[in-house]
């Protein structure tokens, strides 16, 4: 039977979770590497929806702008593309609400609730799934030869340093297993990478 040539690309990855027939439950996700930066995004607009190229980024600026300023406030923001709200927290353990203090709560990040609209939006365009063979993380993290192997000449083609992203690429895991690897090592009584904060990612040098 020939394979299907149209729908989602998705990959099926194993987790932790045991099966009742003592194997390891699968879930499914989109196919990794499939991303469009907001400067492709707005050239397919221009081309395919006669919008002016920046118009986006503009209205994108102002929501961003404006939306947080009435979040600031505690507003709950409804718009065609979901909900927003500011998502609160505690900074320690209070059981008495008597006790909680304004230098208390802080703020964790915005609450979103896409709600139907995405699904009918994204439904009448799908054209079904079909399976990418992505390759067996178990197998790969087993295989801890190669993965050092991998490991050592991502860190001579990137001058001494790797992220998860570049081990993720180079030996075909995930990005949340290439982490998960990369801090393996930085742990025990000889660990072999040292991690080091840098922006949003971290980086992760031979020691």
């Amino acid at each position: 039977m020939p394979r299907k040539n149209s729908g989602m690309w998705y990959e099926v990855h194993p987790t932790p979770v045991k099966g009742e027939d003592g194997k390891n439950l699968v879930y499914v996700r989109p196919k990794s590497g499939q991303k469009m930066t907001m400067k492709e995004f707005e050239g397919y607009c221009e081309r395919n929806y006669a919008l002016r190229y920046g118009e986006l980024s503009r209205a994108f600026d102002v929501f961003m702008r404006a939306a947080g300023e009435f979040l600031a406030k505690g507003y709950r923001i409804d718009t065609p593309i979901g909900s927003f709200a500011p998502k609160l927290s505690l900074a320690k353990q209070v059981t008495d609400p008597e006790q909680v203090k304004d230098c208390d709560v802080r703020l964790e990040g915005v609450e979103y609730n896409p709600g139907k609209l995405w699904y009918n939006s994204i439904e009448k365009w799908l054209d079904g799934f079909r399976r990418y063979d992505n390759p067996d993380t178990q197998a790969i993290m087993a295989d801890k030869e190669r993965l050092g192997q991998v490991m050592r000449d991502c860190m001579q083609k990137y001058h001494g340093y790797i992220t998860a992203g570049m081990f993720s690429r180079a030996s075909g895991l995930t990005l949340y297993s290439a982490r998960k690897q990369l801090n393996e090592w930085t742990k025990g009584n000889n660990p072999k990478l040292q991690m080091t904060p840098r922006g949003k990612e971290h980086i992760y040098t031979e020691i």
